[in-house]
């Protein structure tokens, strides 16, 4: 399971155990034809042991095409790499997906959710299972 970073500084407002939401990764992926390992960052929703990302310009993203040839992936959230399997959702609603982990993020992830919007021209959602342990 994927948890917050615990510091030493005092509490955020909205709790006293307010734990702050990652909403960056970075995605590393093995690339299609080269075969070198490739590094994104990504903005994230982690449910549990599910990371969910959305590709801006879908199939035309380098790192789609590479999780279409080996699902095999690994994130990087916080100070930490989780080892996991990518799943391609092209029937998802990415733009509704993208929408909700903008609003899991706050004002950070709205901001970054205004940049998708302009930029983003065939949003595909992409589901990441991480491997327990």
């Amino acid at each position: 399971m994927v948890t917050a970073q615990v510091t030493g500084q005092p509490p955020r407002p909205g709790g006293a155990g307010h734990a702050r939401q990652r909403i960056f990764a970075l995605l590393e992926t093995t690339g299609h034809r080269t075969g070198l390992t490739r590094r994104t960052p990504v903005t994230v929703a982690a449910d549990g042991d599910v990371v969910w990302l959305v590709a801006e310009h879908g199939r035309g993203c380098g790192y789609v095409r590479n999780i279409s040839a080996e699902p095999r992936v690994r994130l990087k959230i916080g100070r930490n790499w989780h080892a996991g399997r990518a799943v391609l959702l092209p029937e998802d609603d990415a733009w509704r997906r993208r929408a909700a982990i903008d609003r899991r993020g706050g004002w950070l992830g709205r901001a970054d959710g205004v940049f998708f919007k302009v930029l983003g021209s065939q949003p595909m959602t992409v589901r990441v299972d991480l491997n327990p342990g």
